[in-house]
């Protein structure tokens, strides 16, 4: 390095220190939190995964602490009345988005429904999504692919388990499920599979291992969005890959556009609705939009499903008795006609099924801090105040752990706590106000429907008599360090026979 350059960097280093110590000064009343280094702030106390960070940092601090990313202020939050301050008398003022690198190539440059900033274009966004993509009529429309992908699912294990107790792993066959079945409303095409539609399979296995890596770079991982002067630099390589990875994606959902524009798949999917929307309505339905509510879908309605159930499989193995009181429901209020459907599910017809479900949101949230908020002015929480332009992170993982609110077996997986009237009303899991995420309806769906009939259909029980490990991996969908094993086989024979040997699958519901 030139010493002119190594001056330079110097020189600014220590302006931008000066600059962060007298902004600190300036600010009062901030919520507490720990000494910071100058230029880098607390990042160097920052250690994955981030939820337990923060958790360890509200013991010492608070349920309300701040930190220093670099010079970017940050605000944590920990509490379930602080959380219900955020987005109820702040909700406006927090419906903001901070932007980090993340976002500028693979949102659109922050244009898509989960990054773009609160205003006319979000709102827009917004009334698309749940109109005319996550609709309860749209979800009902697509029953069919879900209840078909769901099967194909339990007829590969049961062809695995057919000759008594088999390890199976589980975490591809339920990623494969839950991104076949995203791609077919979106598209209508199966991307695994024996009767894979894509013609380049190898090219479909490179989108999802891309979709994977952004999951894992979790959206911030970049030191330039939080010190400013490493933005002129790339020392890791993240923004030419980024480039990089955008320009394929980018590539791959156009393709799927101009497909059902050109008329090469005539069928009942969320592209084609949206494209028969562009033509009476063009200024709201652009090429970019489009791409950019695809890649919402897939990165927000795939990899969080498959995650939460493994979590909940993972669980259910380590409390066999919770399986049993689970499987006893469904034998009494499905019987053994037939198997369960998402008809069951909506009609609350399995209440103790649904409280699985809900335990698992609640110790295993597949954002753990949600997606961050950025205040568009100042304003108080739990009498601190929060400056302008400041990030907002609600800790759901630690506020779901909360024996304040869950009582003092809180870390412990007991799905009977949600026979308490309005218990479900505390989860987080998939946000609160105006910018919560769209999908509930259809995650609940899909994740309910399916531990159901893995119930239902299976005898499950673990590899060894240890119990499954739960440690956690680094990402922004909290997915289990060692991927789930365990051993698998039919429930009844004659059973089987009636749902996988004499029950036909639509191989094309759209």
């Amino acid at each position: 390095m030139s010493i002119f350059l190594y001056l330079s960097l110097l020189t600014i280093s220590f302006l931008l220190t000066l600059k962060l110590l007298f902004k600190s000064r300036a600010l009062k009343n901030l919520p507490p939190g720990p000494p910071y280094l100058p230029l880098i702030g607390n990042l160097h106390q920052l250690k994955q995964p981030f939820h337990r960070a923060f958790y360890e940092l509200s013991r010492k601090y608070g349920k309300v602490f701040s930190l220093w990313f670099g010079s970017r202020l940050v605000v944590v939050v920990s509490s379930q009345t602080a959380a219900q301050e955020c987005f109820s008398k702040n909700d406006i003022v927090l419906a903001n988005r901070p932007h980090f690198l993340t976002g500028k190539y693979i949102g659109y440059n922050n244009t898509t429904l989960v990054l773009s900033p609160y205003g006319d274009h979000w709102r827009n966004l917004r009334r698309i999504a749940t109109l005319e993509v996550l609709s309860t009529h749209r979800i009902n429309s697509f029953l069919e692919i879900r209840r078909d992908e769901i099967m194909r699912l339990v007829q590969k294990l049961a062809q695995e388990c057919s000759n008594g107790f088999n390890k199976v792993e589980l975490r591809s066959k339920l990623s494969e499920m839950t991104f076949n079945t995203i791609m077919r409303m979106v598209s209508g095409k199966r991307y695994y599979g024996e009767d894979c539609d894509v013609t380049d399979v190898e090219e479909a296995r490179r989108f999802r291992a891309i979709t994977k890596e952004l999951v894992a770079l979790g959206g911030a991982n970049n030191p330039g969005d939080f010190i400013s002067v490493l933005r002129w630099f790339d020392f890791d390589g993240l923004e030419n890959k980024l480039k990089r990875i955008s320009k394929r994606i980018d590539s791959f959902l156009q393709g799927l556009i101009d497909e059902h524009r050109n008329g090469k798949r005539n069928t009942n999917t969320m592209i084609d609705h949206l494209l028969t929307q562009q033509q009476s309505h063009p200024e709201y339905y652009t090429d970019q939009i489009i791409k950019g509510l695809i890649m919402v879908m897939l990165l927000a309605g795939t990899d969080t499903s498959s995650v939460t159930l493994e979590w909940a499989m993972s669980n259910l193995l380590n409390h066999p008795e919770i399986i049993k009181k689970a499987r006893k429901e469904i034998e009494t209020q499905i019987g053994e006609d037939r198997i369960v459907d998402e008809s069951d599910i909506t009609n609350t017809r399995l209440p103790y099924l649904q409280n699985i479900v809900n335990e698992t949101f609640r110790l295993h949230p597949a954002a753990p801090l949600l997606v961050p908020h950025y205040s568009s002015e100042d304003c108080t929480l739990e009498g601190y105040k929060v400056p302008q332009n400041t990030i907002v992170l609600v800790n759901a993982w630690a506020i779901h752990r909360d024996p304040k609110v869950w009582s003092d077996d809180s870390t412990q997986f007991k799905p009977e706590r949600f026979e308490k009237e309005g218990e479900a009303n505390n989860l987080l899991t998939f946000g609160m106000g105006r910018r919560a995420c769209p999908g509930a309806n259809l995650a609940q769906r899909t994740v309910t429907l399916t531990l159901g009939l893995l119930i239902q259909c299976f005898q499950w029980k673990r590899i060894t008599s240890q119990k499954i490990d739960m440690t956690e991996d680094k990402g922004l969908t909290m997915p289990k360090k060692i991927p789930l094993e365990t051993m698998c086989r039919l429930c009844d024979e004659q059973f089987a026979t009636r749902i996988f040997y004499s029950k036909t699958l639509t191989r094309d519901p759209s």
